[in-house]
């Protein structure tokens, strides 16, 4: 595969039609500049999925492809294809109380799961809760938190203490739980208590789903495909809930263990309600009468994590380079098209609620706008502006995520002659412990076989943080990545034959 791989990087360009276009003009810098301050500014608030704000950059990226000229590709002529999020939490009015004192939830107290949960048990103090001579049977086990003993695999999310209370809280609450407690309380130590407004924030947001996927939608799976048959919290019905996990705020560690022995009463009850989310597609005609009914997809995704805890003193998660720079290279690529339309048509699509789990791109990918059998191939732009200026990642590029080698084969033609990256493959292997593969929208069209591809510069320490604000990003680097993508996509709408999937391709973790 080495061997492969350094025979791909080393192709020369093609004659003619691997030429730059005379489109790849239309990137400008100063366009991508100015396009990603103003979505990625406070003024949006972070476009949370399924909130005001995402519905307000929505319209804002629907009016430039409507400058742009862009043909509407939305329900009912417009630029909008609509669907509803299922979204389920454990209520605010949950009941925890041991003895006689209660806990308000997510001020006092915080739980891990998002499952309904009714006991009354009785307590023990089990200190660290390393102590096995301790018998918790049957018994809601109270301890101190003490550091974890794995790393978690998303190692980029959040902050660090955060990243340290969850991965503590799911070390110890599991140890507790298989030496058979029905229950865990942890008391905060001192770095969890600095991350305990961000646990508690994150957890009570609850579980995403797309509510519903119309019968037959895209060909393909009908309601259910995206998790629609799930039951509250994305299990199924009949699955019992596990015991659950609270984490306390530090300063309840003296009276937590003078109640240590009393009951505990739990009542954990979820509500469920939906609302709407939106995925934004627009379409730029081919100029082939034979082959225009063909189209090559860009995608990217238009929210955020909007308005969360503070770090540093700032609570607005921008999202400027997650996924601000993918939103900013679609339209740019898309002036590039409307200037010079490819043979195939140009498809751009902006994926709704990405950062609850995929959901506009399952909704679109199972109930797509074109006949998906007519979507040659998936371009799809994740943060691409920061990191070393010189580096980049092309995911699906190496087995068992590589399902074209055409496809892959134009992106790398089209990095010699733009960005000449030199491409880290080591962020698309299977054994990354950032699974990055999995973790965007081109996701569900692999899984139904359509040629797919990723851009990407990477995680940073700022990923998913206020810190991922526009001031950060290389415009430079970003203007580069986005004329490797578009100039991909321009190879792939131009060739004479669509992109061939690699025989017996299958997905697997």
């Amino acid at each position: 595969m080495r061997r492969a791989m350094l025979f791909l990087l080393s192709l020369p360009m093609a004659a003619s039609a691997q030429n730059a276009p005379p489109g790849l003009a239309a990137i400008r810098e100063a366009d991508l500049r100015r396009d990603l301050h103003i979505i990625a500014g406070d003024a949006y608030r972070g476009r949370e999925g399924g909130s005001i704000d995402e519905l307000r950059a929505s319209v804002w990226v629907a009016e430039e492809l409507r400058k742009i000229g862009l043909e509407p590709m939305g329900d009912a002529g417009s630029y909008f294809q609509w669907w509803d999020i299922r979204r389920t939490r454990v209520g605010g009015s949950s009941v925890v109380r041991i003895g006689d004192r209660a806990f308000t939830m997510w001020d006092d107290i915080a739980v891990a799961s998002n499952n309904t949960s009714r006991f009354e048990a009785p307590t023990v103090w089990a200190g660290d809760g390393r102590d096995t001579s301790i018998d918790v049977r049957g018994k809601v086990a109270i301890a101190q938190l003490v550091p974890p003993t794995t790393r978690g695999r998303e190692t980029s999310v959040n902050s660090p203490e955060y990243r340290y209370a969850r991965s503590a809280m799911q070390s110890l609450g599991l140890a507790l739980t298989r030496r058979g407690a029905v229950g865990v309380v942890l008391i905060a130590d001192s770095t969890a208590e600095i991350a305990f407004e961000g646990v508690a924030n994150i957890a009570s947001r609850g579980t995403y789903r797309v509510d519903a996927i119309p019968p037959g939608g895209g060909g393909r799976g009908g309601a259910g495909a995206a998790g629609a048959a799930a039951g509250a919290g994305g299990r199924g019905a009949a699955a019992p809930a596990p015991a659950p996990t609270f984490l306390v705020r530090q300063r309840e560690g003296a009276a937590l263990r003078a109640l240590a022995g009393q009951p505990m009463h739990v009542a954990l009850h979820l509500e469920s309600f939906t609302y709407p989310s939106v995925n934004i597609v627009a379409r730029v005609r081919g100029s082939d009468a034979r082959l225009r009914d063909e189209h090559v997809l860009f995608s990217t995704h238009q929210d955020h994590d909007g308005v969360r805890y503070d770090i540093q003193g700032d609570s607005i998660w921008n999202g400027a380079d997650d996924n601000g720079t993918g939103m900013v290279a679609l339209l740019a690529a898309a002036r590039a098209f409307q200037q010079q339309p490819g043979r195939r048509s140009a498809l751009f699509v902006y994926h709704g609620a990405e950062e609850r789990g995929l959901l506009g791109s399952n909704y679109h990918a199972r109930s797509p706008v074109v006949p998906l059998n007519s979507i040659v191939a998936v371009l799809n732009a994740e943060m691409m502006g920061r990191n070393h200026p010189d580096s980049a990642s092309l995911l699906g590029i190496q087995p068992p995520h590589l399902n074209s080698a055409d496809l892959v084969d134009h992106a790398l033609r089209a990095n010699n002659v733009t960005g000449k990256f030199q491409l880290d493959s080591l962020w698309d292997r299977p054994t990354h412990p950032e699974g990055w593969y999995f973790r965007s929208d081109h996701l569900p069209y692999a899984r139904l076989n359509v040629p797919a591809v990723m851009f990407t510069s990477n995680l940073h320490p700022q990923y998913h943080t206020p810190k991922d604000d526009p001031e950060s990003i290389d415009y430079a680097k970003l203007t580069r990545m986005t004329q490797w993508l578009y100039l991909t996509g321009w190879h792939v709408a131009n060739a004479d034959q669509r992109p061939r999937l690699v025989p017996g391709f299958r997905l697997e973790r």
